[in-house]
């Protein structure tokens, strides 16, 4: 069985696993992302030669703009060091002989549920990632939509308040799960502002401050469906990120959007209701989604 080594690059950790060819985690460990370009290149290149010998591939997900057929990660986002570094030139030059393939991660998340998840099967679907902002990808007849400058399904730069200022006026705002968790805990003054279990606890002790500021937020997100599907009328979305493991989320996502249709009952009549459901991978996600964009550069 053919393996490869998927490398997950976030702002907090660097993760990376073997995953062989037919989407089998065979490990997965992580180490804190490096935060300048000659450390974080080291700690790469190092990852790597540790398991060159026993893989065919390397597949890297990353934040950001990327040209995925490149290889280029033309803005790193979060990790501005990363800004202009062609991650396939890097690797095969000192590893030669390494198919290699980059992709954002929102997309890779996508790729992951289209793959061996809760979008298998469904050829004009998304996946929409709640983290810190909202990352996304979008499916046509079972190919990743990456538009023409790689930046389809960018959903946190989506304007859905124009009556605020700057940023706030985007849904990487409104609809951060960050931000949520942070402002149910600041209302009720827990004692760690990011403690995402404790919020739900709250929620299912059924406090009224807590369940208000969840249900808007829920509802935000119903929105930005609703939104997109006006535009790609696609048949299921996908729930991902790490609050999507609570089940209270799309199951409050769906109550919302039954509630928005019925306010609206030509938009009802019109647009045809998409599946929304949970993405099945969290935090694995796109060590799978990033594998599965090498493959298919393989097979082609």
């Amino acid at each position: 069985m053919r393996n490869y080594l998927s490398i997950d690059i976030g702002g907090t950790n660097l993760k990376y696993g073997l995953i062989d060819h037919s989407g089998n985690l065979l490990f997965k460990q992580q180490v804190a992302t490096p935060t300048e370009k000659v450390s974080f290149i080291r700690k790469l290149k190092e990852i790597i030669a540790v398991y060159q010998q026993g893989i065919f591939g390397v597949a890297i997900s990353v934040p950001g703009k990327v040209n995925s057929q490149k290889g280029i990660v033309y803005y790193g986002g979060s990790l501005p060091f990363l800004d202009q570094l062609n991650f396939k030139e890097l690797i095969q030059n000192q590893f030669d002989g390494l198919s290699v393939a980059v992709e954002n991660d929102g997309k890779a998340g996508a790729l992951a549920e289209l793959w061996l998840g809760s979008l298998q099967n469904k050829p004009n679907s998304a996946a929409i990632i709640l983290g810190t902002g909202v990352g996304g990808g979008i499916i046509i007849n079972n190919q990743l939509l990456p538009g023409s400058h790689f930046q389809a399904g960018e959903l946190s730069f989506m304007i859905n308040n124009y009556q605020l200022d700057g940023y706030d006026k985007m849904v990487g705002m409104s609809c951060s799960a960050v931000k949520m968790i942070e402002q149910i805990a600041i209302t009720l003054d827990l004692p760690d502002k990011k403690d995402g279990l404790a919020v739900f606890e709250l929620l299912s002790q059924q406090n009224q401050q807590a369940w208000d500021i969840f249900r808007t937020y829920c509802r935000r997100i119903a929105y930005l469906i609703l939104n997109v599907q006006s535009v790609v009328d696609l048949s299921t979305y996908a729930i991902g990120g790490g609050i999507s493991g609570q089940p209270l989320l799309v199951k409050t996502i769906n109550e919302e959007y039954d509630e928005i249709l019925s306010e609206l009952p030509l938009v009802k009549e019109t647009l045809k209701r998409p599946d929304i459901k949970k993405a099945k991978f969290e935090n694995s996600a796109n060590l799978y989604g990033a594998l599965y964009s090498l493959l298919q550069e393989m097979d082609n």
